[in-house]
């Protein structure tokens, strides 16, 4: 499929989505979000594919919401343009494969909400952030008011959201929202090497173990560690659990195959 806001590459078992849309800043339209839907489907669909890494340009990794496409939505066409973004940002929160964010530049409103989806949070430092929404009269709903508190609490997450101020990569740290900062220049060679470390692990254990730890703190903790029983036991059916072992006990590199 040929795209025109989105590039993909894939080197390694790592797939990096590009958002390449300078003209727009990488604004969340709805064709960016359909290539986006398109992408996911790609994704899955490739079993060489262990980790994705999702990022935009040096300046800018996304700068939210299409404001000409919303300013004068009434709220059945405003669900009409959230709804789709919810669902393409539900699918990327629950690949099985880990996903990294690379942020550099700005990262607003929907942009910071594409980077919570991810699994990680790398930033340059040059890397900005800001929850601009309740300045415009809404509020961040592409699951930015849910997604931040359970990453960061609710008191950073009120500071940003109801001040809309912005922050730097330093702060971002500090507060939680990024797991990393590093240079600027050496953003992507840095999540390369991170998501090399990641391709190398057994991807059915690392797709249960994902899946144990998002369902498990969205319940009670007893339904959480049968979940984590259940989960956890599968994959002695699995050839990569048998490698793994075998493996450590042999002395040597394991070689996982996602079987």
């Amino acid at each position: 499929m040929e795209f025109k806001t989105i590039t993909l590459g894939f080197e390694e078992g790592i797939c990096t989505l590009t958002l390449s849309s300078p003209e727009t800043m990488n604004a969340l339209s709805s064709e960016l979000n359909s290539e986006l839907a398109a992408a996911i489907d790609m994704v899955v669909a490739d079993r060489q594919i262990r980790v994705l890494v999702i990022t935009g340009s040096q300046k800018v990794f996304a700068a939210g919401g299409d404001i000409k496409a919303m300013a004068s939505c009434n709220p059945e066409q405003a669900r009409a343009y959230i709804e789709p973004i919810h669902q393409v940002f539900n699918r990327i929160a629950n690949l099985p494969m880990p996903t990294i964010a690379a942020v550099s530049g700005f990262a607003f409103g929907g942009g910071v909400e594409l980077s919570l989806t991810c699994d990680f949070r790398i930033a340059a430092e040059n890397a900005k952030f800001g929850f601009p929404e309740i300045n415009l009269g809404i509020f961040p709903a592409a699951g930015g008011s849910q997604r931040l508190p359970r990453l960061i609490g609710t008191r950073w997450t009120k500071r940003l959201m109801f001040t809309g101020e912005t922050i730097d990569a330093a702060a971002a740290l500090s507060f939680g929202l990024v797991d990393q900062v590093v240079p600027t220049g050496q953003l992507m060679e840095e999540v390369k090497q991170f998501a090399l470390q990641l391709s190398r692990k057994p991807p059915l254990a690392m797709k249960r173990l994902k899946e144990s730890i998002q369902q498990g703190i969205n319940t009670d903790i007893n339904t959480a560690l049968f979940m984590e029983i259940d989960k956890c036991c599968s994959l002695f059916a699995s050839q990569d659990q048998k490698e793994g072992m075998n493996a450590f006990m042999e002395r040597r590199t394991a070689v996982f195959k996602g079987e």
